[in-house]
């Protein structure tokens, strides 16, 4: 058998042999997950405010922010060392982390104290000690990244593989104990023991790496040569930080509950189709970045996995253009949803936009390119704007001239159909951009 599985890993290669184990791996985790989503959230979430919790997941990842975009700055510094096994400096690169994780945490507390009272009224939430288990969350969410991007810089897929299995019964087991007592703040502290039991695992797995003495890591040149980074990686974080916030908010504020709610049940369902994106993006970016170092041509690459992404979309959607309402009336308060089935099919399609823009974004970031993001960035600005402007153009009523205020009136957000038309443009322009981008690459290599 295990020469069997040697001669099919060969066979298969490197990538696609991992992906498959971290898929199958990944699956399993995902029943519970799906378990979580699909049966436990709508369960114990009154309707009213079932929609609310993707805005307030959406805000605790604006909240992170600052730290996410400290660890996407070195996640390729990360890589580096781990490959090179210069581990004493990847420890003192780690701790500085933890310290500037410390500093984003404080500030984190001082921004939420101002903001989300006012940010739960819009959404129709009693804050209750929401706000404590929201910059918690978002903490540990945060700081994760740092060990599973070491741990996946040295390929331990296996250990990433058992991270997930286990990962997710500790967050089903903390929400059917929390979510009992308060839905969402419930929901939220499971949201969080999944990355703080990564946290602890990954320190176990590397602890044979970080057993050395710490070594120098810091110099004026290390602090010049990320400092640019910082600053771009910032500008996008925040960027599609505050873009996707908007969207989730205007999805609650300007739409009726039960919409807001029904979008959120077909999300759920909508996120079967990233099973495989979340495996392929996790795999690719050591192969794209051992690629990238080697000048070779990452296209080949991203194209497959891109192809594997879109057919295995197209087979979870196709079940739910016929029976998308009928299997929502067998979830909790599924009568109140299953009219919403159509919705499943045409959000797994904005989903899969969303995969192949990660992909390429990711494949790009591991080379160390990242013109990419003065197109980007502005493109996450507009978008949320015209959100707004559409939405809230009531505010300057008699401000605008009247023709303006008619033609706004006529482009307004009034129910979920009108919504996911407006994400369905701005994931196809996002998604034309990279393929705009990839073509001339092509032409400046053959040049």
């Amino acid at each position: 058998m295990k020469a069997l599985l040697g001669k099919l890993h060969s066979r298969m290669g490197d990538f696609w042999w991992y992906s498959l184990m971290l898929f199958c791996a990944c699956r399993l985790a995902d029943l519970l997950n799906a378990f979580v989503g699909l049966w436990l959230v709508p369960k114990y979430v009154d309707p009213s405010e079932l929609g609310a919790v993707t805005p307030l997941a959406n805000f605790a990842g604006l909240l992170a922010m600052p730290v996410a975009v400290f660890a996407m700055t070195f996640r390729n510094e990360v890589s580096r060392l781990s490959i090179e096994r210069e581990f004493g400096r990847l420890k003192t690169l780690i701790r500085t982390v933890f310290i500037a994780a410390g500093v984003f945490l404080f500030v984190a507390i001082v921004v939420a104290r101002f903001t989300l009272p006012m940010f739960l009224e819009r959404i129709r939430i009693v804050e209750g000690s929401l706000g404590l288990i929201i910059i918690a969350t978002s903490f540990v969410t945060a700081v994760a990244p740092i060990f599973t991007n070491t741990i996946q810089a040295l390929k331990k897929f296996k250990a990433n593989a058992v991270m997930n299995l286990v990962g997710a019964p500790i967050r089903l087991l903390t929400m059917l104990v929390a979510m009992p007592f308060r839905a969402i703040t419930g929901y939220f502290v499971g949201q969080g023991a999944t990355p703080a039991f990564n946290i602890g695992a990954s320190v176990l797995c590397l602890r044979k790496e970080l057993s050395v003495p710490a070594k120098p890591y810091w110099s004026r040149d290390v602090v010049r040569k990320f400092s640019k980074l910082l600053a771009i990686f910032l500008a996008s974080g925040a960027a599609s930080s505050i873009c996707t916030v908007i969207e989730s908010t205007v999805l609650r504020q300007r739409l009726p509950d039960l919409d807001s709610a029904g979008y959120y049940m077909a999300t759920r369902f909508s996120d079967i189709s990233g099973f495989l994106y979340n495996t392929l993006v996790f795999t690719l970016f050591p192969f794209t970045a051992a690629l990238a170092a080697k000048g070779k041509d990452m296209r080949p690459l991203i194209l497959k996995t891109a192809a594997a992404t879109i057919g295995f979309s197209a087979l979870v959607a196709l079940p739910f253009f016929f029976f998308g309402g009928r299997i929502l009336a067998l979830l909790p308060h599924g009568e109140q949803y299953m009219a919403y089935g159509w919705a499943i099919p045409w959000q797994i399609g904005i989903s899969t936009l969303g995969a192949l823009i990660g992909l390429y974004v990711t494949a790009e970031i591991s080379a160390n390119r990242f013109r990419f993001m003065l197109w980007m960035v502005p493109l996450d600005i507009v978008y949320p704007a015209l959100l707004l402007l559409v939405t809230g153009h009531g505010y300057f009523t008699g401000a605008i001239p009247e023709s303006w205020t008619a033609f706004l009136n006529a482009h307004n957000i009034k129910s979920l159909e009108t919504m996911l038309w407006w994400m369905t443009g701005f994931y196809a322009v996002k998604t034309l951009g990279c393929l705009v981008a990839m073509a001339a690459k092509g032409k400046l290599r053959q040049s």
